[in-house]
């Protein structure tokens, strides 16, 4: 069975990697965790970059398999440990909505937010995949404002993690712009335990970090 094998996490905080630990702490398994100092060149090694040929995080490695990005990891896990209850049984009507939302950060809300950063604005909005910044602001005020109280309804899943962290950050960063909307649905989120679990283990590596950038 998938859940048991032996499965470990390599990550780096402050990174996209703190996305796939709250999700391991909603899991409530047991993993391994090997922490890499990206800035030091552990992700440049051989051992490494024979499983993530681009040297990032988050990457897992469960029993002989190896799974890379994070969206993709948190839905691997979500189908390879189903009691957790994160993720819609393949044959329930719902699993399509699941999957488009579980895929639109990093494919339509994280370049968004990197030409909003950038203050990019292509001349023809229709080759972005997020059409233009206003359109997908508008999506997203709508989309989570109608969370009852999670994306999907009721219950949470693992579009609240994926999604739920990148909404964070682009509230935490100052791209999204401060919205009752948002502030209600981050709050939810920072009060679950296993989101609190993961930023309290995250903490002093996140602080060691901060200290070895100044």
């Amino acid at each position: 069975m998938a859940s048991d094998r032996n499965l470990t996490f390599y990550h780096a905080v402050p990174s996209r990697s703190g996305t796939v630990h709250w999700m391991l702490q909603e899991l409530g398994i047991a993993f391994d965790t090997k922490l890499l100092d990206l800035q030091g060149g552990a992700g440049q090694t051989p051992d490494y970059l024979a499983l993530n040929p681009l040297g990032k995080v988050p990457t897992i490695v469960h029993g002989d398999t190896v799974v890379t990005e994070a969206a993709a990891i948190c839905c691997y896990l979500a189908d390879a440990f189903p009691e957790a209850g994160l993720a819609p049984a393949l044959d329930d009507p719902i699993r399509g909505e699941y999957l488009r939302w579980l895929f639109f950060s990093p494919s339509t809300i994280e370049p968004a937010f990197i030409d909003r950063v950038r203050q990019y604005v292509a001349q023809d909005s229709s080759q972005n995949s997020y059409r233009d910044w206003d359109t997908l602001l508008a999506m997203l005020l709508d989309v989570v404002g109608k969370a009852e109280p999670w994306l999907l309804g009721q219950k949470f899943t693992t579009v609240d993690v994926v999604m739920g962290a990148t909404i964070r950050f682009g509230c935490m960063f100052g791209i999204l712009p401060k919205d009752p909307v948002f502030e209600a649905y981050i709050a939810r989120i920072d009060a679950r335990p296993a989101y609190q679990r993961a930023q309290e283990i995250d903490a002093p590596h996140f602080a060691a970090a901060m200290a070895g950038r100044s």
